[in-house]
């Protein structure tokens, strides 16, 4: 069984032998997040200190890699997957006190073009004609979740198997990302919200919903503190909601 991460709190609290003053900052509160959500929880975590005071620490990286290190007792408050399968794995593991699902999205070919002409997407695209002898940037496909999607995705068009041989596989959708926007790859496969975040990529394509399983970023909480509570509740508030889709994510209701 989990114990409450609250060691820094007590020490505080024997030191000055007081509840902290209005305006101090408050225990940490310790997020894992999924390496596509970065722009936004930035954006949640600066609105909830300056709310609360409570300092927010975020650590992004792929879905599988966090939830390995959950799993192994790091000391995380929350965690937020871009899929459900690696937060059911948490899971079934007990160490979760509460989930929800919060937010969707949508996935995208992108390329380093700016001026490139879009693509209409289907079982007849010579994507591997396209990518002209470069690479298609991805997340890893085996174990992070936008590189599983974009997978089913191409797999479900038949387009898998002309592309496998040409595929980078990144670290995290973040990754991939940047793997086109500096040019080593002509082409990737990411979120659509990653896409909106650089500049320097443009959407080529929009993968339909029906040709890989639906996105779904499921947000839970670990901690029993009550700081870790409150910033959980917050993440379905109206104030979240509306830095959520000023992003480009879908609030799940």
């Amino acid at each position: 069984m989990m114990l409450p991460r609250s060691a820094r709190l007590v020490a505080m609290l024997l030191l000055t032998a007081a509840l902290p003053a209005p305006g101090v900052a408050q225990a940490d509160v310790v997020i894992f997040a999924a390496a596509s959500l970065k722009n936004a929880m930035d954006a949640v975590a600066a609105d909830f200190t300056r709310e609360t005071g409570t300092k927010v620490v975020l650590s992004y990286a792929g879905s599988g890699q966090l939830a390995k290190q959950v799993i192994a007792g790091a000391p995380a408050d929350l965690f937020i997957s871009a899929n459900e399968a690696w937060m059911d794995q948490v899971d079934r593991e007990g160490l979760l006190q509460e989930r929800r699902d919060l937010l969707g999205n949508s996935l995208v070919l992108i390329g380093n073009d700016p001026r490139a002409t879009p693509v209409d997407l289907s079982s007849g695209t010579d994507l591997a004609a396209m990518l002209d002898g470069g690479k298609l940037a991805m997340a890893l496909v085996d174990s992070v979740p936008a590189g599983q999607y974009g997978k089913a995705a191409l797999e479900h068009l038949g387009l898998w198997d002309s592309v496998a041989a040409s595929v980078a596989q990144a670290d995290n959708v973040r990754a991939a990302l940047a793997l086109v926007s500096t040019g080593e790859a002509p082409l990737g496969i990411t979120y659509a919200t990653d896409a909106a975040a650089d500049p320097r990529v443009s959407i080529l394509a929009t993968f339909d919903a029906e040709t890989h399983p639906a996105i779904t970023y499921p947000a839970a909480l670990i901690s029993t503190d009550d700081e870790a509570r409150a910033f959980y509740d917050a993440l379905s508030d109206e104030a979240a909601a509306a830095r959520f889709e000023q992003f480009g994510f879908d609030v799940l209701k």
